[in-house]
């Protein structure tokens, strides 16, 4: 199974001090084939695309309050959902943010 992982910001992060490494968490899971694709997302250089009365509008920047509490995304290939949990709960951002998974065809 597939999941979309966004790694997003958290108002309350672990009371626990955490100094893991992301780094580690995607070496790990690169040379075993469960994490396919990630990469931080840079909201500054986010575009909002609407279609409105046949009229394309485009406003720059992130939506408020959605958008720029997302830092960043993995793709994931794991067995079953559990096996996702268990690789999303290795993450820092799992004590430091949240991180959400979205299953997806493929």
């Amino acid at each position: 199974m597939r999941f979309m992982m966004f790694v997003m910001a958290d108002a309350q992060p672990d009371d626990v001090a955490d100094d893991s490494d992301v780094d580690v968490w995607v070496d790990e899971h690169d040379a075993a084939g469960e994490r396919l694709l990630g990469d931080i997302l840079d909201p500054s250089s986010a575009k909002v695309v609407r279609v409105r009365n046949g009229e394309r509008l485009v406003t720059d920047g992130a939506v408020p309050g959605v958008t720029d509490s997302i830092w960043g995304f993995d793709i994931i290939d794991a067995d079953d959902v559990d096996r996702a949990l268990e690789i999303a709960a290795g993450h820092p951002m799992a004590r430091n943010g949240r991180l959400e998974l979205r299953p997806f065809p493929g």
